[in-house]
């Protein structure tokens, strides 16, 4: 592997910042890392990292929660088209208390946001506070960043602290990982107490696909124990909850809550597009992310044609429900709570059907139970 060498970019508690760098050949495993700050716009005062292995290149927004902005494998996208369009936006242009609560949405552009980590999922109210869409991680500048490299691997390791006083109390730790030549990215979150009292946590991660993996005709693939409606809405597509449309200007979104079958603890979930020749596929281990949504929002190209593969601790109702569920995270004091996703995007006939051998593989299992309905414990009974 040969000797780990660690950049810091940033360290705000020692007063440690790099505006622009640069490394690449030998020194960087044969893959490139840059790390610049953009000006403009909204996008104005945005850290951005982008690291390219040679395959895949992948865009990571330290000023937005290490949030994923953009990623790319030769000249396949890996992300969608944002009615935002000069993101990545900058927090301090996002409002989210606004429009009663979605003001996050006005920064929503990324191929992989968190959402987390008090709170996720729709606005509610507790008293005279209003709990706005999603939570405030991707509005939180990590604290520290640092670029690892050792033999041909490459991470990006960035700290987000969502902890007040009187609030809050978890640390995110998250590394992206890859190495020269690969198709795939591993991010590692953990979730760490840093408080002296148990502090419970939701997250779930919004992963974002557009063309050229989503187009009319292309299919979310999954070994699936359940699948339950969100709502009436979500009721009106059940018979083709797996399958996409073309753009349609006016679409409403529609939302299925799921469970899936895992081999070994780990699962594997995939949209393809209508010709089979294209993916994007998400592994990781049932135990640190228990639920799964499929969102599914093929507006217009110019509104948000789009879909998304939503492992989580949690399903994005509001947090009073999850709770009474048991599905929010209680971390001791000095506990963490550790996920691992891998991205893979894939470019050939042959790698998408051998993934789609892989989850029939997993689905054989069992057959999936689709209810005719919203209910019980996925979401309010409808």
């Amino acid at each position: 592997m040969g000797e780990r060498r660690t950049i810091v970019l940033t360290d705000a508690p020692h007063d440690a910042w790099v505006e622009e760098f640069t490394l690449d050949g030998p020194a960087a495993g044969g893959c490139a890392v840059t790390k610049r700050r953009l000006r403009g716009g909204r996008r104005d005062g945005v850290d951005l990292i982008r690291v390219d292995n040679g395959a895949l290149s992948f865009q990571v927004v330290p000023t937005r929660g290490m949030g994923l902005w953009k990623a790319s494998l030769g000249d396949d996208r890996v992300g969608w088209d944002s009615p935002t369009r000069d993101g990545p936006i900058h927090p301090a242009f996002v409002q989210p208390h606004d429009m009663g609560g979605v003001g996050w949405l006005e920064g929503f552009d990324e191929l992989m946001v968190r959402c987390g980590l008090s709170h996720n999922g729709a606005p509610f109210r507790r008293g005279d506070a209003l709990y706005p869409l999603h939570g405030r991680i991707a509005s939180i500048p990590a604290w520290y960043v640092a670029v690892h490299v050792e033999g041909d691997s490459i991470a990006i390791e960035g700290r987000v602290a969502e902890s007040f006083l009187f609030g809050g109390g978890v640390e995110l730790v998250t590394t992206y990982a890859t190495r020269r030549g690969s198709n795939a990215v591993t991010v590692r979150d953990e979730f760490v107490n840093v408080k002296d009292v148990p502090v419970a946590m939701e997250v779930l991660y919004h992963w974002n696909f557009g063309p050229p993996h989503l187009d009319e005709g292309a299919r979310f693939v999954a070994p699936l124990k359940e699948v339950v409606p969100r709502d009436a809405r979500a009721v009106e597509g059940l018979s083709a909850y797996d399958a996409y449309g073309a753009p349609e200007p006016g679409y409403a979104e529609q939302v299925y809550f799921c469970s899936l079958h895992d081999e070994a603890g780990e699962t594997a979930t995939m949209l393809r597009n209508q010709a089979g020749d294209k993916g994007v596929v998400l592994r990781y281990g049932v135990a640190g992310l228990p639920c799964f949504s499929l969102w599914k929002n093929t507006g217009g190209a110019r509104d948000g044609y789009v879909t998304g593969l939503e492992p989580g601790v949690n399903f994005p109702n509001p947090r009073p429900f999850e709770e009474s569920r048991g599905r929010v995270v209680e971390l001791p004091v000095g506990g963490r709570h550790v996920t691992e996703t891998t991205l893979e995007v894939l470019s050939t006939r042959d790698a998408v059907a051998a993934v789609e051998s892989e989850i029939a593989r997993i689905q054989s299992q069992a057959a999936p139970v689709v209810r005719p309905r919203p209910s019980e414990p996925f979401a309010p009974e409808g």
